[in-house]
Parts: structure tokens; C-alpha cells; sequence
């Protein structure tokens, strides 16, 4: 079946920041087929990234910082609802139940679950809602706040009030504007969380490009005064973005 125009994204809007997917089913058949209809429904391919996990316990352990995910209720050990509830401690992402249990819609409910769809797929209804998905994020990727856990409490930091990120061990220390927030996390996680408009200049550094005063081959001046370290083998990469980050500003 070919993909309606409708509901594939109009040329000149494409995605400012990669458009994560993530798949949660533990039938390998019918993930597959989920990628391959989220891949006809996308028109930006290139900016978009989907990834298929089995089980419940293996998206929270690898898959945190998507901006759309398809969870299945029926999972063998961490039902669909109890994934979607650990997401939702630190995550405002669009979730869509597909399911062949129509009796948990109420409890998708409970975890704001964007939309839930029942198997077998009519791949119409599909598409019109992967559609819909996708817009929910756009005004999302740049609005929603990071959202993280310091001593056992959740806090919302402001993306654009992070001036840089620094590893420092099992932990990562946020710069901001008037404070440091120091929390554990994997900067790599971090890295997919806060999209394009960040840079991993270093393994040790993910740097706001719009915090950036001044660069050369192995430094980072940032706006209040400090220097970073740049990588290198990441100077061509941090040029490309950075002019393209700088492109994006003027539209």
C-alpha cells in the first residue's frame, strides 16, 4: 500500500532535530513490520532514526531520549503500561499503544498516552496517527525541558539555560548560566535528549552551540568567559554543525 501525501511531511518542513523512534515488541515479526511502516510514512528518512527493542527492560536500559515510541502492552516480563510509566518519570515523549488488549486503554490514559491502536494494524489509521506523532514533536524539541534526577528529586532544567555539559566519572555536570547541577547519567544519553542544537565537541564536553563565543582547532570559547576543550578529529564535524546551526537562526 502506498503512503498517502497526506500524510507524509510537506516539502520544506523537515525535522531542525534527528526524530527518534523507538519500537517496543517482543514478536520480532511484528516489530519489523512497525519499522517498515514508520519508514513509508516518513518523508525526511535521512533525519530520522528508528530503533527496535524486545522486551520492556531493554528499551529503559538502551532506548531513553526518543521523541516518539510504539509500545506493545503484551510484553513477557514489563508490561507495555509499566514501561510507559518508568518513561514517564523523566520523559514527556509521545507514546502509542499497539496492542491486541483493548481492555488497558483506561490505564493509557493513566500515562498519557498519546493514542492506542489495535491489532491487526489498519495501516490507514497508522499513518494519520505516526502523522499527527510527528507534529505533537516539533514544537516539543524545542520547548520541552531536560528533565533529570538530582538527590532523589526530579528537576526541569531549560535546554537553552545549558551552557555545556562536562562528563566528570559516573557523573555529568551541568553548566549553566548561574549554576552547576552535578547528576548521574551517561553523556551519550544526554547527547540524544538535547538534539542538534548541542555539540559533543569532546568525549568529555557537550557544548550549547548557541553558548559559543569563539573556536579553533582545539579550544571552545564559551559567552560567559570560559574554554572548553575541542577534540581534534571533531573540528570538521563542529564546523559543519555549527554553520548549519547558524543557518537554522536565520529562517
Amino acid at each position: 500500500m502506498a503512503v498517502s501525501p497526506a500524510y507524509r511531511q510537506k516539502k520544506g518542513h523537515g525535522y531542525q532535530n534527528m526524530l527518534r523512534v523507538a519500537i517496543c515488541e517482543d514478536e520480532k515479526s511484528m516489530g519489523e513490520y512497525l519499522k517498515r511502516l514508520i519508514e513509508r510514512g516518513i518523508a525526511d528518512r535521512k533525519n530520522c532514526r528508528i530503533e527496535v527493542f524486545s522486551s520492556g527492560e531493554e528499551l529503559l536500559k538502551k532506548g531513553k531520549g526518543f521523541d516518539i515510541y510504539f509500545l506493545d502492552i503484551d510484553l513477557k516480563e514489563m508490561s507495555g503500561i509499566d514501561t510507559a510509566r518508568s518513561l514517564r518519570q523523566e520523559s514527556g515523549a509521545v507514546i502509542v499503544f499497539v496492542t491486541a488488549l483493548k481492555e488497558y486503554v483506561f490505564d493509557a490514559f493513566d500515562v498519557q498516552a498519546f493514542q492506542y491502536l489495535l491489532k491487526p494494524i489498519n495501516e490507514e489509521k497508522f499513518f494519520r496517527v505516526l502523522n499527527q506523532a510527528v507534529a505533537e514533536c516539533e514544537p516539543r524539541k524545542h520547548s520541552e525541558p531536560l528533565v533529570i534526577r538530582v538527590k532523589g528529586l526530579y528537576r526541569n532544567v531549560p535546554k537553552e539555560s545549558i551552557l555545556y555539559a562536562e562528563n566528570e566519572g559516573r557523573k555529568i555536570v551541568l553548566h549553566l548560566k548561574e549554576e552547576q547541577i552535578s547528576y548521574y547519567a551517561r553523556m551519550s544519553e544526554l547527547e540524544a535528549v538535547l538534539g542538534d542544537d548541542f555539540f559533543r565537541c569532546h568525549r568529555g564536553y557537550l557544548v550549547n552551540l548557541n553558548a559559543v563565543k569563539g573556536y579553533d582547532t582545539g579550544n571552545i570559547q564559551i559567552k560567559n568567559g570560559e574554554t572548553i576543550l575541542m577534540a581534534k578529529q571533531k573540528y570538521s564535524a563542529f564546523t559543519d554543525a555549527y554553520m548549519e546551526f547558524l543557518r537554522r537562526r536565520q529562517q
